[in-house]
């Protein structure tokens, strides 16, 4: 369980292919602090850590992690969120947030307005996930507001110090995220469906 709010980034240093699994090196500043077994979200995708060494650590992905995240696009080089997962008794500074990655969305715009930015965000609404208007939603694991929501997109508020301490300020336009509903909106959906 995490809470979305990003501890640090980190970077891609190696991707090896292992059949249809795909095993990831990941160089953070808190590997020293990371163990074996450990769940990590990386962009939102919980992975358990397999390997440790210097300062980065390994982290493997099978076929169906794979093709339903952005993950398979990840490359060398590239940096991603990192949130270890939180402890019984932590305040929840974010939401509530399992590290399964519901399906992904498209940034379809950037508007700078002047000391923050807007983010609006496309996905594919026929897989009966909803968001609420000042619900919770999250993008490549950072726990977000969800502004003008609509049927199949909906608008992030992104502060100076998120798009500093985030890869918020490495998307452009059409930029693949990963995407968390809340569960509450999850919840709503499931009873919305069940009632068609």
């Amino acid at each position: 369980m995490f809470t979305g709010i990003i501890e640090t980034l980190g970077i891609i240093s190696d991707i090896k292919k292992d059949q249809e699994n795909v095993h990831l090196t990941i160089q953070t500043n808190i590997t020293n602090e990371l163990k074996i077994d450990q769940s990590v979200a990386h962009n939102g995708v919980c992975l358990t850590v397999v390997d440790l060494f210097d300062n980065k650590h390994v982290v493997t992905a099978i076929k169906e992690t794979i093709d339903k995240t952005t993950l398979g696009s990840w490359e060398i080089g590239d940096k991603v969120n990192i949130e270890r997962a939180m402890k019984l008794g932590d305040r929840l500074d974010g939401h509530i947030v399992q590290g399964h990655v519901d399906q992904t969305a498209v940034c379809s715009s950037i508007i700078d307005k002047e000391g923050s930015w807007e983010y609006t965000f496309e996905y594919d609404s026929s897989l009966n996930n909803i968001t609420i208007e000042k619900g919770s939603i999250t993008v490549n694991g950072t726990s977000l507001t969800v502004v003008n929501s609509k049927k199949d997109s909906f608008s992030v508020a992104i502060i100076p110090y998120t798009y500093e301490n985030t890869i918020f300020h490495t998307f452009e336009i059409g930029t693949k995220v990963n995407l968390e509903f809340d569960v509450v909106g999850k919840y709503i959906a499931k009873m919305y469906e069940l009632q068609k």
